[in-house]
């Protein structure tokens, strides 16, 4: 524009408009200004606003004072792009922030780098994302800001508890893990020995705690971790602790170990080589082997775990641990399929490698080796049908119920007998478990906050002495009531997630085929196969059933 000059002074910083009345062509005014600047090499100066404004009332002063000499106003800066770093999260972080600047000086990778440096900053920088920020910072517009977490320490990571280690198998791991046979191939007629110790067997190490992992600030401090901690190392009934080792258990009586939950002991095991009329029924406190058949209309009952290495045909078996059958067993169904002449009662998992009319109850797993027919199961764990890392094996015409996953090789039959799958019994519970939970928490929440404003009220007055005893002890029953509702949340959210565990689980997996007349069910939502299906799998998800083929190879 005619009459109007823009010029940087001589330290290259600042920015000078000049006006000069004589030669301008056309009437100004601050927004003419400001377009000028803005279409001109200096558009991205930092502009004083207030000084274009004075510019402009110097000029229409002067032109009211017929004053015609040239009018210079300073108007704008250089700006280059500032630099904060911020150490944050107990110094294992930091962050840094950049404004860009006015037509200034862009920081570059080696700048940002000894910037770090002057704040103390040497450990867990990352280069790529001061890169990043250098990229960012270079693309962005005057008065943009660019931030990153820079660096980061490593925070120091707690030892592990000491760990128990059994030196012996549970009866059913041995029974669920074939043999070795060669380098690759496994016997699955093989199960290997017995599991019986003898007194003085070794059956359980505690392994002592991990330091941890120690950690470092990004001004490179070192954190020392906590070292884990020893666990309780209780002798469970049959053991004892060796006299030459603390952490070493043996066993105090010749009989079965189990490790369950942490704990290791010795069953006072029942040896038999069948059970039959002329054995009689078995009774026992401790675990029974039968190192034979069990025959019709025959019981076993112990406190312990079962194990029949032979076969089982129309017996009762009841069990406080595990029922493990190393071959089959079988019973007679009525036509209702409500009596059954074969039943398995376990407080743990129940194994048998085939099975037909069988009445199974279990707190465990069921698994099965090959087939099972005209069953009727209920297990609050998984159930599966075959091998445990393939699943192969057979099963129809039998009615479950269930709380995890079912898988199986083939589901149902070609005659297309029916075979139910029940999950809503465990969602249930657990939905009434919920409920109930929620329920209090609730009650106890308005409570507390009730309770939290009478206190406050009473604390805010003034107390007479010989009454502050009573007042101390309403702020105590408050704090118990009020970490009793913490506690309450915490158990929310973990049946919340347990909820969300169960529902994760419900599915049913068939890698070989369904047939029709096969059914699955969560209370109200169910799915049938209406005909029949190849690989696949049958999962709960976003309330109802998805059916999803297997395509990956086993």
């Amino acid at each position: 524009m005619l009459g109007i000059t823009l010029e940087v002074d001589k330290t290259n910083t600042y920015l000078d408009v000049t006006i000069e009345p004589d030669n301008l062509d056309k009437p100004i005014d601050a927004k003419a200004i400001f377009q000028l600047i803005k279409e001109s090499n200096y558009s991205k100066f930092f502009i004083f606003d207030e000084n274009v404004i004075e510019l402009i009332g110097s000029f229409k002063n002067a032109t009211a004072d017929n004053n015609r000499a040239p009018i210079t106003q300073r108007v704008g800066e250089r700006r280059d792009t500032s630099i904060q770093c911020i150490i944050v999260e107990g110094q294992l972080s930091a962050t840094m922030t950049l404004t860009c600047g006015y037509a200034g000086k862009i920081p570059s990778f080696k700048e940002l780098k000894a910037e770090l440096k002057k704040m103390g900053i040497t450990r867990g920088i990352s280069s790529k994302r001061l890169k990043a920020l250098t990229q960012q910072i270079q693309q962005a517009s005057s008065g943009d800001i660019c931030k990153d977490t820079v660096a980061k320490g490593l925070p120091p990571r707690a030892g592990k508890p000491s760990k128990l280690q059994p030196l012996v198998q549970n009866a059913l791991e041995r029974i669920l893990t074939p043999q070795a046979k060669g380098d690759e191939r496994v016997d699955m007629r093989n199960l290997g020995a017995i599991i019986c110790v003898k007194k003085g067997d070794e059956l359980l190490r505690r392994l002592p705690p991990t330091k941890g992992r120690q950690g470092y600030t990004v001004t490179n401090v070192p954190l020392t971790p906590k070292p884990g901690e020893w666990v309780k190392f209780k002798p469970g009934d049959g053991t004892v602790i060796s006299d030459h080792d603390e952490n070493l258990l043996i066993a105090d009586i010749s009989g079965m170990p189990k490790f369950k939950k942490s704990k290791m002991w010795v069953d006072d095991t029942f040896i038999c080589k069948g059970v039959n009329v002329g054995s009689g029924n078995i009774e026992y406190d401790g675990a029974v082997l039968v190192n034979g058949d069990v025959t019709e209309n025959m019981q076993i009952i112990a406190t312990g775990d079962i194990t029949i290495n032979g076969f089982v045909e129309s017996a009762y078996i009841q069990a406080g641990g595990d029922i493990i059958i190393t071959e089959g067993a079988m019973g007679k169904v009525n036509d209702a399929l409500t009596e059954y002449s074969t039943s398995l009662v376990a407080q743990g998992s129940v194994h048998i490698q085939h099975g037909q009319g069988l009445d199974v109850k279990c707190h465990g797993n069921v698994s099965v080796g090959r087939q099972l027919a005209y069953s009727r199961i209920e297990s609050k764990g998984k159930i599966t049908i075959g091998s445990l890392d393939k699943p192969n094996g057979n099963i129809f015409a039998c009615t479950i119920k269930c709380y995890d996953q079912f898988s199986a090789g083939t589901i149902g039959a070609v005659s297309g007998s029916s075979l139910s799958i029940d999950f809503s019994e465990g969602f249930n519970n657990l939905l009434e478990r919920k409920d109930t939970l929620d329920d209090l928490l609730k009650q106890i929440s308005d409570n507390n906050f009730r309770h939290m404003e009478r206190m406050n009220i009473i604390n805010s007055k003034y107390v007479p002495k010989e009454m502050q005893h009573r007042v101390d002890e309403a702020n105590q029953l408050f704090k118990g009531e009020s970490q009793l509702l913490q506690w309450l949340h915490i158990k929310a959210k973990e049946m919340q997630e347990a909820k969300e565990t169960y529902q994760a689980n419900l599915q049913m997996v068939a890698n070989k085929k369904i047939y029709p007349g096969v059914t699955l069910k969560l209370n109200n939502r169910t799915w049938r196969a209406d005909r029949e299906y190849d690989r696949s799998k049958i999962a709960f998800l976003g309330h109802q059933w998805e059916f999803e083929p297997i395509t990956s190879k086993m």
